[in-house]
């Protein structure tokens, strides 16, 4: 088989390995593309340190924006030469997710043991989320790609596989947010922005950014928050509540922290929900007081990448990119060589990276 450099995770907490593996043609409905870009995202760290389990050893990345350039026999909509996003949603179609338009929860399993990547040797590698980005070759399910026109760099259009479309995604399809609401969003990080942005383009009255850092609310400002609260303050929420004159219709929670989700529910307006959107570590747990959700009509709606389906929405934000009213570019906080990823990913770690992008 083919080889091409990847960086594998031999041991969770450890720096990855830039190192050769063996990469099969794609079979079937599936495509290979030839990467140009590969954001980090704290997902990828997560599963890396541990914190969500797997099987190892393990490529990550799953924010990624190639070429492709090799077809299986049955793949459609997707020719050679195509620039693509590549996304970690891979959807059967038939199962009753995906024939209910909710791609993000195909029921048809995928076991990354045994993907199209092999260690040098020919040994196990498991292809994590479905994809396995930071490589200089992915081969996926046609399923996980969309085309893309000409006009947008690969580094921006690789921000659209899983940042983007979560934040966004999250305020239009799951908290269905709608003109004149008032939005909360808890965590000014990637994602955050992204969620700031789409509750901007879904027209809400107020957007209220709430962070531990003054620089990261000061982005936020930057991305469309009409008010930014401190975290750390005693009580943020009777401040965020001051400035919309009332309570949240939608709070959004993008960090994975379960400390961040006890708190979320006072934020809320009655009537109002908690969109779940950030991912704690396996075992962390949160507590709420049962009836005051029942007495307030108030509900919390879990949201996995933003309930896209992926061949409308991604066209969709990269025609809002394409008119000025989407901020891709100026998520790019750094590009990184593949040979560089364990300092980005250092960098990352630090909070102060909106994104940075692997380019090869």
């Amino acid at each position: 088989m083919p080889r091409i450099k990847a960086a594998v995770c031999h041991a969770f907490g450890e720096p990855f390995v830039i190192e050769d593996i063996e990469i099969r043609a794609p079979i079937d409905g599936e495509v290979e593309v030839t990467l140009a870009a590969c954001a980090i995202c704290h997902s990828d760290i997560t599963y890396a340190e541990g914190h969500w389990g797997g099987s190892l050893p393990a490529v990550y990345g799953h924010e990624a924006a190639g070429t492709v350039t090799a077809t299986g026999p049955n793949a459609k909509g997707v020719a050679i030469g195509d620039k693509v996003v590549v996304t970690l949603i891979r959807s059967c179609g038939t199962c009753p997710s995906c024939s209910a338009a909710r791609p993000t929860n195909c029921e048809e399993p995928y076991d990354g043991d045994h993907g199209p990547i092999k260690t040098a040797d020919g040994g196990k590698l498991h292809q994590a989320m479905a994809c396995g980005g930071f490589a200089e070759k992915v081969v996926v399910d046609a399923s996980q790609v969309v085309t893309l026109p000409d006009g947008i760099s690969m580094e921006a259009a690789s921000l659209l596989a899983c940042g983007v479309i979560t934040g966004i995604g999250a305020v239009v399809n799951a908290a269905k947010v709608r003109p004149g609401q008032d939005v909360v969003v808890i965590g000014a990080g990637g994602v955050g922005l992204n969620a700031i942005q789409g509750a901007k383009i879904a027209g809400a009255r107020r957007i209220v950014a709430v962070d531990m850092k003054p620089s990261k609310l000061a982005i936020a400002r930057e991305f469309g928050a009409t008010d930014a609260v401190l975290a750390s303050t005693d009580e943020p929420w009777r401040q965020a509540k001051s400035l919309m004159g009332r309570g949240a219709d939608a709070v959004l929670v993008t960090v994975g922290v379960a400390a961040v989700y006890d708190q979320a529910p006072r934020y809320l307006a009655k009537g109002g929900n908690v969109v779940m959107v950030g991912m704690p570590a396996s075992g962390a747990f949160s507590s709420y007081e049962a009836a005051n959700f029942a007495a307030s009509g108030q509900g919390m709606i879990g949201s996995k990448m933003g309930d896209v389906v992926i061949k409308r929405d991604i066209p969709w934000m990269v025609d809002l990119y394409a008119q000025g009213r989407l901020k891709l570019d100026e998520l790019i906080s750094g590009t990184w060589s593949l040979d560089q990823i364990n300092e980005a990913i250092a960098d990352t770690k630090t909070g102060a990276a909106k994104r940075n992008v692997i380019v090869f």
